[in-house]
């Protein structure tokens, strides 16, 4: 069903250089309103009384994890299908409709949500959701269109994956090595012959059980007052059919009985590198449990001063590059549900070998777990997360689908305001606890090598 959409010529607005990155004058959200319509689309609305532009995401509530067996890559196919025409917009006309008004626009596959967003000048609202609910409402599912992003989506998967070095490293094969259950282990990038077998039936499918006003929230931040925003939802996705919210999960996982330890040559990698994934309470059904999990991360691995920094990077001069952190890509770990993994990244030029730096690694660890965090390193800690969230928050195209994310998986969009004082009331003994959580687990570790003679 089409939705209710009236004939409109919308103004075409120039002269927005630096569009996407709006500054924030302070810290935090606005305050967060809300609305349900009656075909159970949620509607969350940060209004920004001094912005002249506006974010809007539309966030569904189905990522790689969704997908069916046999149809790997499926969720990120079906993203690149949402920009290929619906009823009233032609194939790439969404994208090309917000660039003449003045905006720009992005989507993206994770693996709980994928989420369409745009930011446009305040008075191209309406035509966003005019665009949004063309293609919620009615998309163009054809043979051709879906053979065309086939072969779109593979071509990215060869230069994103198959011919860069690290391609894919460590979010495709971690998991894989980490966890045993379809949903949670299989590459959400997908199998070239799962995506060849896809079918516009297969689309059809898909569209009707995920993309489905009830299993979505349309997120609009920035110069926008709440009641205009939901009065143009009504109009524009008021009359698109809605239709019983799909399950999600629970996507159980049972514990590593042992110490999983997988070794690839790569004739692309210039240096060698390895990722260790440990298990991590609920992010969403147990969060004060898994807050000091992300404490854990930022202390070992979270900027400069972090021990795993200091000492391999800087003391021991034996690692490139150190990383920690917690998702499926770093950048998640409060859009994520359960399970997913504290993820240890180092590259390294191999001059120390794996099972040292792997022990090294586990001495910060096993330090945390039996002295704790120094005095003040964790209010460090805390401060260069909260310089870090609030810079990831500033461009407004960012700011709207983190915020329809995490209000589609947590249920609180509040909650990226709070992360800085929830987490500064992680207590030592928490981290300590956490760091001995991971010390009692199996754990995984994917390493990458050079492949000699070539």
């Amino acid at each position: 069903m089409a939705p209710a959409h009236r004939a409109t010529k919308w103004p075409r607005a120039r002269g927005l250089a630096n569009l996407g990155l709006m500054p924030r004058t302070r810290a935090g959200l606005g305050p967060v309103e809300r609305a349900v319509l009656a075909n159970g689309l949620g509607v969350v609305v940060v209004p920004e009384p001094a912005a002249t532009l506006v974010g809007v995401s539309v966030v569904y509530n189905v990522g790689f994890r969704s997908e069916p067996e046999g149809r790997t890559g499926f969720a990120h196919l079906f993203e690149h299908m949402m920009f290929q025409g619906s009823a009233h917009v032609d194939k790439m006309g969404h994208m090309r409709t917000i660039e003449s008004a003045g905006g720009i626009v992005n989507g993206h596959t994770r693996a709980d949500v994928t989420a369409y967003y745009e930011a446009v000048p305040s008075a191209a609202l309406e035509l966003a959701l005019y665009l949004e609910a063309d293609r919620m409402a009615a998309l163009a599912l054809t043979e051709e269109n879906l053979r065309n992003q086939v072969a779109v989506v593979k071509e990215e998967i060869r230069r994103n994956v198959l011919n860069q070095p690290y391609g894919g490293f460590p979010w495709i094969p971690l998991p894989a090595l980490a966890f045993r259950t379809y949903p949670n282990a299989h590459n959400g990038y997908g199998d070239f012959s799962h995506l060849e077998q896809a079918t516009v039936e297969d689309g059809r499918d898909f569209y009707k059980r995920y993309y489905n006003p009830a299993n979505a929230v349309l997120a609009v931040v920035g110069g926008c007052r709440t009641e205009e925003v939901v009065s143009l939802a009504e109009r524009h996705f008021g009359a698109i059919r809605g239709r019983r919210r799909p399950k999600h999960g629970p996507w159980t996982e049972p514990a590593l009985t042992s110490e999983k330890h997988q070794r690839v040559a790569s004739a692309l990698v210039p240096q060698p590198a390895f990722a260790i994934g440990y298990r991590t309470p609920d992010p969403v059904g147990d969060l004060k449990s898994f807050l000091p999990y992300f404490m854990l991360a930022e202390l070992l691995a979270g900027g400069e001063a972090s021990r795993l920094r200091r000492r391999l990077l800087h003391q021991d001069k034996n690692a490139t590059d150190v990383s920690a952190s917690i998702g499926t890509f770093g950048d998640d770990a409060f859009m994520v549900r359960d399970p997913t993994l504290l993820r240890v990244v180092v590259h390294h030029p191999g001059q120390a070998s794996t099972e040292k730096l792997l022990g090294a690694v586990n001495e910060e660890v096993e330090a945390l777990a039996s002295e704790g965090p120094r005095k003040g390193e964790l209010e460090r800690a805390v401060a260069s997360f909260a310089s870090s969230h609030w810079k990831g928050l500033a461009p407004l195209l960012h700011r709207c689908h983190i915020v329809g994310s995490v209000e589609t998986v947590q249920g609180r969009a509040e909650l990226l305001s709070e992360l800085p004082d929830l987490l500064a009331a992680v207590a030592p003994a928490q981290v300590t606890g956490a760091a001995e959580g991971i010390l009692s687990q199996h754990r995984a570790v994917y390493e990458l090598v050079a492949e000699r003679g070539k």
